[in-house]
C-alpha cells in the first residue's frame, strides 16, 4: 500500500515552522526569511509535497488560468489564434481554459457565466459580445480583453485588426488590376468584422460603381453555395472579381468555380482575407489580406496578463495592420 502524500502539515512539522509561514513561502510573498524560506522548499522537495491549486486559490484568489471564448474552435483561423494564445499563456506560467459559443448567444451566455470563479480573467471573441451582452453576462470583478470588437468600454482592453483598411485596400488593388465587376462575398449581417470588411469594400470602389453583395457566412460551405450561383448565371452575367470576406469562404467558392469550368484568374479574379496557411497552396494560391492571427493572440493574452498584475483596467484600443499578399488567384502583381 502507498503512503499517502505529504501535506502542508507535514511540511512545516518537518522545517519547524507554522503552516501559515510554509503558505507564505511557497506562494512568494517577501515576508519569509532567506534561509527559513529555502529550508521549506528543501523539505518540501524532500519530501515530494505538491501543493493543491485549489487550497492555493483561496489563499492568493488567484487560479493561475485565463479563459478565451471564442466563436469556433474548427478552422486555421482558429488554430492559428488558439496557437498565439497558448504560447503566450504558456510563457507567464498561466494556463488556458477554452470555450465556444458555436456562434450562439445563449452558448456564449453560458461560457462566460461557467468561467466565472473558475478564471482570473477572459479574452472574449464573439460576435453576439456587444454593450448589453456583456453588462448582463461579464462580471463587473472580471478582467476581460475583447478581440475584434467593436464595443468599447472604460473597463476592457480592446484588439482588432483594421478590417476596414484591408477591405479598402484589396477592392481599389482589383480595380487598378482593371476588374470592373467586383463582387463581395460577405460574412453574417451580425458580426462586425464582416460588417467592417464590407464598408471597406465598398469605400475601394470607384465613384458611381454600385456593390454587388454575394451572401456568405464566414464558412467553407457559405462559399461553396455562393460558387454554385454564379455558375448558375450565363458567363456574361458573371463578375470579373470576386472578393470574399474570409480566406475560407474564397477556397470553398474556388473549388465549386474551377469544378464548374471558370477559370481562375481569366474568367474571374478571386481575393480573400485573413492569410490562413492554406491560402498559399490552394492553386491557384490566394491573394489575400495578411492578418498576423497567432499575434492578435498573443498580444491579447499580454494584455490580459499585465491587467491581472496591475490590477486595474486598460480601456485603450488596439488597431493591427494588415497587408495585402498578391499571388495568382487575382492576376496581378502588388502594385
Amino acid at each position: 500500500m502507498s503512503a499517502s502524500p505529504a501535506t502542508i502539515k507535514d511540511v512545516a512539522r518537518v522545517a519547524g515552522v507554522s503552516v501559515a509561514t510554509v503558505s507564505r513561502a511557497l506562494n512568494g510573498a517577501e515576508n519569509v526569511l532567506a534561509d527559513t524560506r529555502q529550508r521549506i522548499l528543501d523539505v518540501a522537495r524532500e519530501l515530494r509535497y505538491s501543493p493543491s491549486g485549489a487550497a492555493r486559490s483561496l489563499i492568493t484568489r488567484r487560479t493561475d488560468t485565463v479563459g478565451a471564448l471564442l466563436p469556433d474552435l474548427h478552422g486555421e483561423f482558429f488554430s492559428e489564434l488558439i496557437r498565439g494564445i497558448d504560447q503566450a499563456a504558456r510563457a507567464r506560467g498561466l494556463h488556458l481554459l477554452l470555450s465556444s459559443s458555436h456562434d450562439d448567444a445563449s452558448e456564449a451566455a453560458a461560457a462566460l457565466r461557467a468561467m466565472n470563479g473558475r478564471v482570473d480573467g477572459l479574452i472574449v471573441m464573439s460576435p453576439h459580445a456587444d454593450d448589453d451582452f456583456l453588462s448582463q453576462n461579464l462580471p463587473l470583478n472580471l478582467p476581460a480583453v475583447l478581440l475584434n470588437s467593436g464595443v468599447r468600454r472604460p473597463t476592457q482592453r480592446v484588439f482588432a485588426v483594421d478590417n476596414f483598411g484591408g477591405a479598402r485596400e484589396m477592392a481599389r488593388h482589383l480595380v487598378v488590376s482593371g476588374r470592373r465587376r467586383i463582387a463581395f462575398l460577405g460574412g453574417p449581417a451580425t458580426n462586425f468584422e464582416a460588417r467592417e470588411r464590407e464598408r471597406g469594400y465598398r469605400a475601394g470602389l470607384p465613384a458611381g460603381v454600385a456593390p454587388w453583395l454575394l451572401e456568405g457566412d464566414f464558412s467553407e460551405a457559405g462559399g461553396q453555395r455562393a460558387g454554385e450561383a454564379l455558375l448558375a448565371l450565363p458567363p456574361s452575367a458573371r463578375p470579373d472579381a470576386v472578393f470574399a470576406a474570409n480566406d475560407i469562404m474564397a477556397i470553398g467558392l474556388l473549388g465549386v468555380l474551377q469544378a464548374g469550368g471558370v477559370r481562375l484568374p481569366d474568367d474571374i479574379a478571386l481575393a480573400g482575407f485573413d492569410d490562413i496557411p492554406i491560402a498559399r497552396y490552394v492553386s491557384p494560391a490566394l491573394t489575400t489580406m495578411h492578418v498576423p492571427i497567432a499575434a492578435l493572440g498573443q498580444q491579447a493574452l499580454d494584455a490580459l496578463a499585465d491587467t491581472l498584475e496591475r490590477q486595474d483596467s486598460d480601456p485603450s484600443a488596439t488597431v493591427m495592420p494588415v497587408e495585402l499578399v498578391v499571388r495568382r488567384s487575382c492576376g496581378a502583381a502588388k502594385p
